[in-house]
């Protein structure tokens, strides 16, 4: 029988992949940092230059970053 590890973490290219955004999306929010009206970065792991995001933070700052239509007008 084969043992699988299922990784916990992702780079960040496929971290981009997963949330459908382009690599530099994700440095220039790590950049950015909490800056006003910024979606910011999701939480990453810095291991020396390696980053690496794991699959709960990321679905966590989609969460946070959901919004409503506010341009739907009531009839």
């Amino acid at each position: 029988m084969e043992n699988r590890v299922i990784p916990r973490g992702m780079s960040e290219a496929d971290a981009a992949c997963y949330l459908g955004v382009s690599r530099s999306t994700l440095r220039q929010g790590r950049m950015d940092g909490g800056r006003e009206k910024h979606a910011g970065s999701p939480i990453f792991v810095r291991l020396g230059r390696k980053i690496i995001y794991l699959r709960d933070d990321l679905d966590r700052w989609l969460e946070s970053n959901r919004q409503m239509n506010r341009s739907v007008v009531a009839s």
